[in-house]
């Protein structure tokens, strides 16, 4: 069913015709698809066909709304909030018709979830853009990210820890990898990558610290080293009953475990050291991190004035007060679980819906016991 009915900002660094290596397809290459991705802190759209082994992208999206903003004090979306998530949409809109996308999934996530006035959001929505908006629950999104990010996992690494840094709240799924097929299509002439199918969630947790709840309680302009400390405790305590429940730990320990970052944390960091002078998402996505670097990227950011994070070309003034806040659940993440390298992930749950819409399926093997923490 068909979703679509009736200041200085970071780009989308998505390039039109950029190719995703998902897996063999049956659909015609005629069809068009998008997929739109509402957040807490971000609006974001990938409309695709289907090319050879996955999807060529057509046109793309991304615009930093803050539709959470005021959330956690109030309860509620704010006027102010829900106009600039309208006016992101809208965007969308055009795009979508522009495109004649022939099949839409348009999805909102945790902000929506919580927000006491969602519904006659909207009913809004529907009424002045024709997208009808479907609040997901928090076992489908973290299902759709697993398969937007499957093609970026080693399958020589059993275990996997992925996590989501949200605006609202940070998802963490650890997954169990088995081999593909090597009878199974080749691909890039490296053997057949793994899809959602390849993969066993094992268990989930929905944290609620996300980096605009997290910097609304500290403040995002300037900030102490004790201010860092005590929103890196903050997250360590919100996943103490994860670590106590799932012994991940001792695998990190002895190296079976891989680690992939999916967020606007995780690119920025990545972005920042590189040095790259302005976003891109080329050199960025798929990259890796060691653990000593992110911890001193981390450090770099947390230590920089609110200007210099806002004049920073990975940065900008739109994520200048929340990008402290992404480091400091990143850094407590990284303390948990200190795995050898983290791998950069410009990719989730667009590209997820996308696969799932082009294939019909994707969707990890589980079930593993959700725990909303």
């Amino acid at each position: 069913m068909s979703a679509f009915g009736n200041g200085r900002r970071r780009t989308e660094g998505i390039r039109r015709n950029e190719a995703y290596d998902y897996g063999p397809s049956s659909r015609p290459a005629r069809c068009v698809y998008a997929a739109l991705d509402l957040g807490t802190n971000n609006c974001r759209l990938l409309v695709a066909r289907p090319w050879r082994d996955g999807f060529r992208v057509i046109d793309a999206f991304s615009r930093i709304v803050r539709l959470g903003e005021g959330l956690s004090a109030s309860g509620k979306l704010s006027d102010q909030a829900m106009q600039r998530t309208l006016d992101a949409l809208k965007v969308c809109a055009s795009k979508i018709r522009r495109r004649g996308a022939t099949e839409v999934r348009a999805v909102a996530t945790e902000a929506c979830r919580r927000a006491d006035n969602c519904q006659s959001f909207l009913t809004q929505v529907r009424q002045e853009t024709g997208i009808d908006l479907e609040i997901i629950s928090q076992d489908e999104e973290a299902r759709l990210a697993i398969c937007g990010c499957a093609p970026l996992i080693d399958p020589e690494v059993p275990d996997i820890l992925l996590f989501d840094i949200g605006g609202g709240s940070t998802e963490i799924c650890w997954l169990r990898a088995e081999r593909p097929d090597p009878r199974g299509p080749r691909r890039n002439g490296a053997g057949r990558g793994l899809t959602g199918e390849d993969l066993k969630l094992v268990a989930w947790a929905s944290v609620p610290v996300g980096v605009i709840s997290l910097a609304e309680r500290f403040g995002g302009v300037e900030l102490s080293p004790g201010d860092y400390d005590a929103m890196v405790a903050v997250m360590e305590e919100a996943m103490a009953d994860f670590v106590r429940l799932h012994d991940v730990r001792a695998a990190v320990a002895d190296a079976k475990v891989q680690m992939l970052g999916t967020s606007g944390t995780v690119t920025t960091l990545a972005g920042v050291h590189l040095d790259l002078p302005r976003y891109d998402r080329s050199s960025v996505d798929g990259s890796y991190l060691d653990m000593d670097t992110v911890h001193r990227i981390c450090s770099r950011i947390a230590d920089m004035s609110y200007g210099e994070r806002a004049g920073h070309g990975c940065i900008g003034v739109e994520r200048a007060d929340l990008v402290v806040a992404g480091c400091a659940i990143l850094t407590a993440l990284c303390r948990l679980w200190p795995a050898e390298r983290l791998r950069v992930a410009d990719r989730g749950l667009r590209e997820g819906m996308l696969y799932t819409m082009i294939h019909g399926t994707g969707a990890p093997r589980g079930p593993a016991t959700p725990r909303g923490l």
